[in-house]
């Protein structure tokens, strides 16, 4: 499913933490402008869930997913929302059931190479690591591509606009995570213009 979606998307998945649910088709509309098409909209706020459903109606070019999520109950209202793939911080096993039972797409958080074993033992070759920076930065990445070699990472947590092309340069990437393209100030002035801008130059 990433791979096919990565056809048709830049391999940027930003992190949007939208307050205003008001926020969510604008943002998203300026992200797909830019070529930015995998949105993770994260359930940290109370907005979250909502503009999952907004997103997904009104914004059909988006490729929008949940992230934070943390339990089989947040997994189950992300799909009732109409997310279309899951992201969590960590794995467990009642994620990796929920994710098992459900079939799509899920990104599992994983930090060390004991849980990349442990998400590749349940069938997801595709993992989220975090943090990324704060637990080694790109030396992670290389130390797993030895024993890894068939799992494909999104690093997540200390990437930026100035440092991301260099982690998409690594084979076992397919994409990076980060909230630079969706800073807080943006989003409260609706300067949906320079958003979209900064999706255009990735």
């Amino acid at each position: 499913m990433w791979d096919l979606w990565l056809e048709r998307a830049k391999p940027i998945m930003p992190v949007m933490v939208i307050e205003d649910v008001a926020h969510a088709i604008p943002l998203a509309q300026a992200l797909v402008a830019g070529g930015v098409r995998l949105l993770e909209v994260t359930l940290r706020t109370q907005a979250g869930l909502d503009a999952i459903k907004l997103i997904r109606h009104a914004v059909p070019e988006a490729i929008v997913g949940a992230g934070t999520v943390t339990n089989a109950m947040q997994f189950e209202q992300a799909l009732a929302k109409g997310a279309q793939f899951v992201v969590s911080p960590g794995s467990s096993t009642e994620l990796f059931e929920a994710a098992g039972a459900w079939g799509g797409a899920y990104l599992p958080g994983v930090a060390t190479a004991s849980e990349v074993m442990q998400a590749r033992e349940r069938g997801f070759r595709y993992q989220k690591l975090f943090p990324a920076m704060a637990i080694g930065g790109e030396s992670v990445l290389s130390a797993f591509s030895g024993p890894f070699a068939d799992v494909h990472f999104c690093p997540t947590g200390g990437i930026d606009a100035h440092n991301y092309r260099q982690w998409l340069t690594h084979r076992n990437v397919f994409a990076v995570g980060g909230s630079w393209l969706t800073p807080a100030e943006q989003l409260q002035r609706h300067q949906w213009s320079t958003i979209q801008a900064m999706a255009i130059s990735c």
